[in-house]
């Protein structure tokens, strides 16, 4: 079959990706899962950046790699529309509403919990409507067909049952080994011809970083996890321990935001330099359900909260920047072999049965925790069928739906 390739657009530049990542960063909430819906609305639906194929390839890759996975497949979108500079441009874009939310918290609260507030409720129940919609729009194109869709029923009941990142790494492997033994047929040509056609949509970037810029993104990630704990060590300066403290946890910690938590308590929640009280952790965690964007801007928290005045900024923004370093070493380390990968006929035919794990994974997220921890209620569900509602029937944009969750819970919970 004979695809006539279209004419690529010019690639974007880095206003427009950090503007782009700013309106998500004021936006997006509910944590990691949901951002993945917030995303393919802006990206894939509005923005056209890339088509549902590639988001779901991207969203595979930032699943393999340790830390914030919708941080990372924010800045693998900025380094496919803008180059490597565009991967900081929406870091900082998603980032900074919720980091500088967070050290004002710290620097100016007295432990409040806001954990319960209507409001907040809203919101998390606004991320259920989106998080829904996603699977069922990105299911309708990538768990198509009786393979395809059992793979994904069979993804969301794995990650359901095994527990932490294994949940997500096993579904991922085997429909991976599935894929690559049922879709190596002249029909996943025809698909593979279709997508290539599609593939760069908004993008003439083919390859954004060199092999050799990747080599030396891991090589320097390396150096850091070996040299940080010996400067702290060394130094004996609480700045450089909770710097490595931050970086490690960046570096081994799979699935998110919250799986990152029980790491970050032992580390820091203690008597002494460098250490926060149990107090101020638990008001820094129910602060952080309430902001958009990343849930690692909670290491900003963390470290404001152990130093007052500029010392606490100097320390909020080490913890911040050393949280989310190890994510963009890796991702930059990683993408061109991925993008290269992708290219063979047998790993195209493996992507197939990932992207159906990838419905599935965000089914079962859908359910637990997303589902399971927020709607608790006739009141809670007449809500998400209203945000619902707006998105799906009446394609209001999240922000406005966003808006609607957060006065409904305010004037009703």
């Amino acid at each position: 079959m004979t695809v006539e390739l279209t004419k690529q657009p010019n690639k974007g530049n880095l206003a427009e990706v950090f503007l782009t990542a700013l309106k998500l960063g004021l936006t997006s909430f509910g944590g990691p899962t949901a951002h993945i819906g917030y995303f393919r609305d802006e990206y894939v639906i509005r923005k056209k950046w890339l088509n549902e194929h590639s988001f779901a390839d991207l969203v595979a890759l930032c699943q393999f790699l340790p830390g914030p996975a919708s941080s990372q497949l924010g800045m693998a979108i900025g380094i496919r529309r803008a180059g490597l500079f565009g991967a900081f441009a929406a870091w900082i874009g998603f980032t900074m509403p919720s980091a500088l939310l967070m050290l004002m918290f710290a620097l100016t609260s007295s432990g409040a919990d806001v954990s319960q507030a209507g409001w907040l409720q809203g919101l998390k129940l606004a991320a259920v409507a989106i998080v829904g919609l996603a699977v069922w729009s990105m299911g309708r194109s990538m768990a198509a067909g009786p393979i395809r869709g059992t793979l994904a029923i069979g993804s969301a009941a794995a990650a359901s049952f095994i527990p932490g990142a294994g949940g997500q790494l096993v579904p991922l492997l085997v429909c991976a080994i599935v894929g690559l033994i049922a879709f190596r047929s002249s029909e996943r040509e025809e698909a593979s011809a279709l997508e290539t056609k599609s593939n760069l949509v908004g993008s003439n970037i083919d390859k954004p970083i060199s092999f050799r810029a990747a080599w030396l993104s891991l090589f320097i990630f390396v150096l850091l996890l070996i040299f940080l704990p010996i400067a702290a060590h060394l130094s004996g300066s609480p700045l450089w321990s909770l710097a490595d403290r931050a970086y490690r946890a960046g570096s081994l910690v799979f699935g998110g935001g919250h799986a990152i938590l029980p790491m970050l308590e032992q580390e820091v929640v203690g008597v002494g330099a460098g250490k926060t009280t149990t107090e101020s952790f638990t008001a820094g965690y129910g602060a952080v359900q309430a902001m958009p964007g990343p849930l690692f801007t909670f290491a900003a928290y963390i470290g404001a909260s152990m130093a007052a005045g500029f010392k606490g900024i100097l320390y909020g923004t080490v913890a911040l920047i050393s949280i989310f370093l190890p994510s963009f070493l890796l991702l930059t380390g990683a993408l061109p072999f991925w993008s290269s990968l992708r290219r063979n006929r047998s790993a195209q035919a493996a992507l197939m049965g990932v992207n159906a794990a990838i419905v599935g994974i965000l089914l079962a997220a859908l359910y637990n925790p997303i589902w399971y921890d927020t709607v608790r209620s006739t009141s809670h569900f007449i809500i998400v069928l209203l945000i619902f509602l707006l998105l799906h029937i009446w394609k209001r944009q999240p922000w406005q739906a966003v808006l609607v969750a957060a006065l409904a819970g305010w004037l009703i919970l």
